[in-house]
């Protein structure tokens, strides 16, 4: 039997504010190699690349002296840019997935549909302005640039909770079992999963 084609994808990004090269391959073991300059948005996209099961290597030089805005939110479109690269035609994808996360006290629920159409739905506030040295509110700039680039549907709710990183540490990891379900090949289809032939 032919092994099926490797779903990877190579971004590289140069603007005035950042300089981005990013590798991703859907069919990994949940290995990463990460260096943003932001140790929070590290923290995140280990787990990330750990529970989607993704292989994930980030380079990144921002403009850190100013914050981590723009580093953060260019991250987040290259990460989505190379979702989309690396599912083709997404023939044989399960297209659909979700994940309902406890992190301690707190409960978020994930929902993702590679459907080709942008679209993010998020009420999940955190709490804190920061964690740590990380603006709380990064996390849904985050979200919204993987979402547009990946042209996505996202919806994202944070039932409960208190502390901010726990709250943020289970919308990446609910994300991330959401689009490893998401991206599954399905043994029972080949074509693309929609009735228009086309995602």
């Amino acid at each position: 039997m032919t092994p099926a084609p490797a779903r990877s994808a190579e971004i590289q990004r140069k603007t005035r504010e950042t300089e981005i090269k990013l590798t991703l391959s859907l069919d990994g073991e949940g290995r990463c190699d990460l260096a943003t300059g932001i140790g929070f948005l590290d923290h995140m996209l280990e787990l990330f690349a750990r529970h989607a099961l993704f292989d994930l290597n980030v380079r990144c030089l921002g403009d850190l002296h100013v914050d981590a805005h723009h580093s953060t939110e260019d991250i987040g479109i290259c990460l989505g840019t190379a979702i989309e690269r690396a599912l083709g035609d997404k023939a044989g994808i399960r297209r659909y997935g979700h994940a309902l996360l406890p992190m301690d006290e707190t409960l978020v629920s994930c929902a993702v549909d590679l459907s080709g159409r942008a679209y993010r739905v998020w009420h999940a506030p955190i709490p804190a302005a920061k964690i740590g040295d990380f603006d709380s509110e990064l996390v849904a700039e985050f979200w919204h640039a993987v979402a547009t680039t990946a042209k996505l549907n996202l919806h994202v709710n944070l039932h409960y909770g208190q502390n901010s990183h726990h709250i943020a540490e289970a919308i990446f990891k609910g994300i991330a079992r959401a689009l490893r379900d998401a991206v599954e090949r399905d043994p029972r289809s080949t074509s693309v999963p929609s009735t228009k032939g086309v995602l």
